[in-house]
């Protein structure tokens, strides 16, 4: 009998609270630390540092065999890319265990193995590298590679010219393409448009059907779970929850993952970030936030920022999901004719939408702020849910948007300097 080509045992990770994984430290590292010095030590006098262990993953055991294309599934901070890393041996287990019986590939983040001063060209060499791929492999799959990206005008500029999303085409093609036994992918597919989207999942169809070869597939996008996935794995709290045929353990996280979103958010602000989100909210036609959106009625969302340092390229955006994952509506500042970004300081972001623009029922909000060619400098997935609610009687009242995710027009979004000073200043 064959051994499954997955096997988690007891599997747990913890961090200790207050405290940072070991990395290499840049210079900007070393400043900060010298500035954080005298509070850490007088934190170790005072016994007042932090020494809570938070269990990220914690006793999670299950099997994958051969061929198998998995979903995992749950809310942001289930555990879900805590457990992928592990597996992907970018971090190591504080208990259990994890055998893993063959070549892996993972797609956890966009661009990641991507060398930015490099070209596309010497990037998919250099990522097929890292992968454990010799340079005949490579060479034989190169074309296809660059076909499946469809970044061929680009293939010899620096990387870190390209958008997010030749980013993510690019790095999808090379983990795709490269044989590996098993294929982990993270929530990345969302930075590309519908199609690409789709000829991901095909291409994941492909190589599990047609090459044998093993996909763990985490997505908060049930729609393309449920198409994609024999069997689906769902965390909640680090604790695998629930395992079985996928359209069942969709159907419970649905009915039990949704109700608890909010319609504010206030986000932990992490002050070493460029930017960050203060808040987020639903508004009505009134001004007033609102878990419920009347149907027929105008509508807004207002996100606030605080900018730390220039960004001159800088856009805000948008996303709404419906219950199932499946992405409705997008929306962005790209193109506008501002430099609202390009000063420290607080900002309000506004996207109005006109009346009927979302059928009833409920919607997820992802926020985030983007720089061209570095990607999100701070997203927030899922972060709020709000209802449109039910069709009045009025046979004047129709649905306007498209079946396909609509762009909301550029003239929606408005902007306002906020007088508060930033929290922080820039280094």
């Amino acid at each position: 009998m064959n051994k499954p080509i997955i096997t988690v045992e007891n599997l747990g990770k913890a961090y200790r609270l207050g405290q940072q994984e070991e990395q290499y430290p840049t210079f900007r590292d070393a400043l900060v630390g010298m500035a954080k010095a005298p509070l850490r030590r007088f934190q170790q006098l005072s016994g007042s540092g932090n020494d809570e262990l938070f269990w990220a993953v914690k006793d999670v055991s299950f099997d994958i065999n051969r061929g198998e294309v998995v979903g995992l599934i749950g809310r942001n901070g289930a555990g879900k890319s805590t457990l992928l890393k592990i597996l992907s041996r970018i971090t190591e287990p504080t208990s259990g265990r994890a055998v893993l019986r063959g070549r892996v590939a993972s797609l956890l983040e966009v661009g990641t193995g991507f060398h930015p001063e490099l070209s596309g060209r010497e990037n998919i060499y250099l990522n097929g590298s890292i992968l454990g791929m010799k340079k005949v492999e490579i060479d034989r799959k190169f074309d296809e590679i660059v076909a499946f990206a469809e970044v061929e005008q680009f293939l010899d500029t620096p990387v870190k010219r390209y958008s997010s999303g030749m980013y993510v085409r690019l790095a999808f093609a090379v983990a795709a393409h490269l044989e590996p036994e098993i294929l982990i992918v993270d929530e990345v597919l969302a930075v590309g448009d519908a199609q690409f989207q789709k000829k991901c999942l095909g291409k994941m169809q492909e190589v599990s059907t047609g090459e044998g070869r093993t996909v763990l597939f985490v997505s908060h996008n049930m729609s393309a779970v449920t198409e994609l996935c024999q069997r689906a794995l769902m965390f909640r709290d680090g604790q695998l929850v629930n395992s079985g045929p996928t359209a069942n353990v969709v159907d419970e996280y649905l009915q039990c993952g949704s109700s608890d979103l909010k319609h504010y958010f206030e986000p932990k602000i992490d002050e070493d970030r460029e930017a960050s989100l203060l808040s987020a909210a639903v508004h009505d036609s009134s001004g007033d936030s609102v878990a419920v959106v009347r149907f027929g009625e105008p509508w807004s969302v207002t996100s606030s920022w605080e900018v730390r340092r220039p960004l001159p390229l800088a856009s805000a955006s948008l996303r709404i999901f419906d219950l199932s994952g499946r992405l409705i509506l997008v929306s962005n500042t790209v193109g506008l004719p501002t430099a609202f970004f390009e000063n420290p300081g607080r900002r309000d972001v506004t996207c109005s939408f006109p009346i009927n623009v979302l059928r009833p029922g409920q919607y997820f909000l992802t926020i985030g702020l983007w720089v061209r060619g570095r990607g999100a400098i701070d997203e927030h997935e899922r972060c709020i849910s709000f209802h449109v609610s039910d069709l009045p009687h009025d046979p004047e009242y129709t649905y306007t948007a498209a079946g396909n995710p609509a762009a909301v027009a550029p003239s929606d979004w408005s902007f306002r300097n906020n007088t508060e000073p930033a929290l922080t200043g820039g280094v």
